[in-house]
């Protein structure tokens, strides 16, 4: 009788045992089923100055985003090309090593050839209909395109219409731009203009453009107002011709896979809030243009005006040479014809 009770004993012990060592988890609380309060850092890089469009347009995302989230989400923002250039801020949106950025149209190219029609001089010269354009089924066809790559566009923000200033002379004709080295970005079709006309385009990245115009490496670069104003070209370049021979949007994007890790409301905080910082950037740029000419000669540069219609009918070439590569119905949706 003992060793059957001895083993019944040994048994009961082993169970005991078991049964403890399954309850070792915690028992779920009331909480268990709140989101962590560990907040949501969204770096946010750009190739301007803090006080440019992009750093303006920018700071108010952010606001927007920390006020509609509840604070949940840091949006960190980084100016001046602090994390790269914009194609590695892109590359780092593909890569999911950056969260988003605000880049150019330049660049993206590169990386989808649907953004090309952004370059054909001369291709927008209404900043209403490319607004309706862009931001309707033509230009979410277009960012689309960037969604393979792992990137998301959000939408196309403001950069203006690109003038060309230099250090050499006055620009009036397109003739006149003959031997003037001038900084452009790493884009084909900005080459391939400023070649046709005579010009001697140098890609630069941004970063590196003020230090070359003071040395006289290059003679000249060609940027919406804005870009001359803040960066403060008009101590390195004695000449502004308003050209407006390109309307360069830009582009605010995120990481796709990045962006789709995010709760639901966080997903609906960031669109909302880019919608909304997207026409505040606008409307900002909009105000500036009409100041800032007044600004510029103020400082010493000669503001010309020139016949855009003549520098259109020198730039027509362009189109003929691109022809195969953009889809005619992007050229018809942004010019009506």
């Amino acid at each position: 009788m003992k060793r059957p009770i001895a083993f019944l004993l040994m048994l009961a012990m082993i169970f005991a045992l078991t049964a403890c060592g399954t309850n070792t988890a915690p028992t779920p609380g009331p909480d268990a089923d709140k989101p962590s309060d560990e907040k949501i850092v969204i770096r946010l890089g750009f190739s301007t100055e803090p006080d440019s469009h992009y750093g303006k347009g920018s700071a108010e995302f952010e606001r927007l985003v920390e006020e509609y989230t509840n604070g949940k989400v840091d949006v960190q923002l980084f100016p001046s090309a602090t994390l790269g250039n914009e194609r590695d801020m892109i590359e780092g949106i593909s890569l999911g090593t950056l969260e988003m950025c605000l880049s150019s149209t330049g660049p993206m190219p590169n990386f989808s050839k649907e953004f090309q029609v952004f370059d054909l001089p001369f291709i927008i010269t209404d900043k209403d209909r490319a607004y309706e354009v862009m931001d309707g089924e033509t230009g979410q066809q277009i960012l689309a395109s960037l969604e393979p790559l792992n990137i998301k566009g959000l939408g196309f923000w403001e950069n203006g219409f690109r003038h060309i200033s230099n250090s050499k002379k006055e620009i009036v004709h397109p003739t006149d731009m003959a031997g003037i080295k001038l900084r452009t970005m790493e884009n084909p079709i900005h080459m391939a203009t400023f070649q046709l006309l005579g010009a001697m385009p140098t890609p630069m990245a941004f970063s590196e453009l003020f230090t070359a115009l003071q040395q006289g490496t290059i003679d000249g670069q060609e940027n919406p107002l804005v870009i001359f104003d803040t960066n403060k070209f008009s101590e390195a370049q004695d000449y502004l011709s308003l050209t407006g021979h390109v309307y360069s949007p830009s582009i605010m994007m995120i990481s796709k896979s990045t962006f789709e890790s995010y709760p639901q409301d966080v997903q609906d905080a960031i669109l909302r809030a880019e919608k909304e910082a997207r026409t505040w950037e606008r409307n900002f740029c909009t105000q500036m243009d009409e100041e800032l000419v007044d600004k510029i000669k103020a400082a010493g540069v000669k503001v010309t005006e020139v016949d855009k219609a003549e520098w259109q009918k020198a730039c027509e070439p362009i189109y003929a040479q691109y022809e195969d590569e953009i889809n005619p119905e992007y050229i018809k949706a942004l010019t009506g014809k």
